[in-house]
């Protein structure tokens, strides 16, 4: 029997399964949710192992997160062998947050407004939960894109880096294992963390990521001593996936929240879960997640993919033009998922076409 809210102050249970970004996200806005009470349910110990810096760009529904970024940037760089573009945003500048920090963040806020932590799954029935939404990752698919990277806090002499400038892609680098691209995000003249990022369908040996971080310090920021403080590894897929488990509907990521073409999911969960909470207050319904993504970028994305998988080397292109045609506060709202018709014609209109053209017929598969 499901228990659903009443006129009486009864609050309806609600079960997230997993106790990630997107379920302490949700618990942390438990406070704008009066007739449910939330219930995370994971079985791991909730320690985290492998910490990593989240970046995203300003926008109106990432403003919970001020509290906890430390490192804002105006400025970015896109470069390639044969150009550089500094882009300057007004209005939407890039940010950084440490996934551990915001975390905890959002745990101590949903223990304030009383959100239950259970450890065994198996509690979920006796509750009789009104909703139950899990939050484990989708399934994986073989053979598909994924963005996988090594990143190294590095510590080097003083003015080694320009903190007021982030690096979001620079491809001079080995572009022979797919698209690959150097992400360097400087927090003060002295660190910052530098990334080697590979957009392919085969994870490399951490060798390859580590020679092509030491090399890029060398060879194109000069730097020479650096002592690595800290590392962080990953590989997030990038296409259209099932979820974790058909029995229960999605949250976060198992809800479509990773951007198929970039893997930026940090705020897309946020926008997501804001969206639902915002739809379910003015309604007065049950809480509902969608993909927060729309279908033109979903369709826009999956021709995209396309491109990098049959055609990587067209990547520095394909970037150095789109960095070229748009500002950066047009940079940030394109891939944050808010341009307009006006701002997508831009994009296209700038794009090399016969590249494009044939990934039309190259289309990767939707899961059902």
């Amino acid at each position: 029997m499901l228990i659903e809210k009443s006129d009486i102050g009864v609050k309806a249970p609600i079960a997230i399964i997993g106790d990630g970004c997107s379920a302490l996200s949700l618990a942390s806005k438990a406070a704008s949710l009066p007739n449910h009470s939330i219930n995370i349910f994971s079985s791991q110990n909730n320690k985290i192992k492998n910490d990593h810096v989240w970046g995203y760009w300003d926008m109106h529904w990432m403003n919970a997160v001020d509290p906890i970024t430390f490192k804002t940037w105006h400025k970015w760089i896109i470069q390639t062998s044969h150009s550089k573009t500094v882009m300057h945003s007004r209005y939407h500048p890039y940010k950084a947050v440490q996934r551990k920090n915001w975390m905890a963040h959002c745990r101590a806020i949903a223990q304030k407004n009383d959100v239950k932590f259970h450890t065994s799954l198996t509690k979920i029935d006796k509750l009789k939960c009104a909703q139950i939404f899990d939050s484990r990752p989708p399934k994986f698919r073989r053979g598909m894109m994924v963005q996988h990277f090594i990143g190294w806090e590095v510590q080097a002499p003083p003015g080694s880096f320009k903190p007021e400038t982030a690096i979001l892609m620079d491809f001079r680098c080995d572009q022979s294992r797919g698209v690959h691209f150097i992400y360097c995000l400087p927090f003060s003249d002295t660190t910052a963390l530098v990334e080697s990022t590979v957009f392919s369908t085969t994870i490399e040996p951490n060798s390859f990521y580590e020679a092509s971080i030491t090399n890029w310090l060398s060879d194109c920021a000069g730097i020479q001593n650096f002592k690595v403080i800290k590392t962080e590894q990953g590989a997030i897929p990038l296409g259209f996936m099932e979820r974790h488990d058909l029995k229960f509907n999605g949250i976060g990521s198992n809800c479509g929240a990773i951007r198929p073409s970039s893997g930026y999911a940090f705020s897309f969960i946020q926008k997501q879960i804001s969206n639902a909470i915002l739809q379910s207050s003015s309604t007065q319904k049950k809480l509902t997640f969608v993909n927060p993504h729309k279908k033109i970028d979903l369709l826009m994305d999956r021709i995209f993919l396309s491109v990098l998988r049959n055609q990587p080397k067209m990547a520095p292109k394909i970037f150095g033009c789109l960095a070229n045609c748009l500002t950066g506060d047009e940079f940030a709202n394109f891939l944050s998922g808010e341009a307009g018709i006006k701002l997508r014609l831009k994009v296209i209109a700038a794009m090399p076409l016969w590249p494009f053209i044939q990934a039309l017929f190259k289309l990767e598969e939707i899961p059902k």
